[in-house]
């Protein structure tokens, strides 16, 4: 079933607050690389960013919650 476009925009609306959108480029075949971990894309990336950032100690952002 669709979604109405109310429910699209409030989901919009969600995802420009709660989240940053990255378009991100990779070589071919590095997506099927991620995928054979059997970790979703989005998984494998958001772990990999997060490990990145707490290996250079860099803190965790505190105006998220407003």
């Amino acid at each position: 079933m669709a979604k109405s476009k109310a429910a699209q925009q409030a989901t919009k609306r969600y995802q420009d607050k709660a989240y940053d959108s990255v378009h991100l480029l990779l070589p071919k075949g590095t997506k099927d690389r991620i995928k054979a971990t059997g970790e979703t894309v989005n998984g494998f990336i958001n772990r990999a960013v997060e490990d990145r950032l707490e290996a250079m100690n860099i803190p965790v952002d505190q105006t998220k919650d407003e």
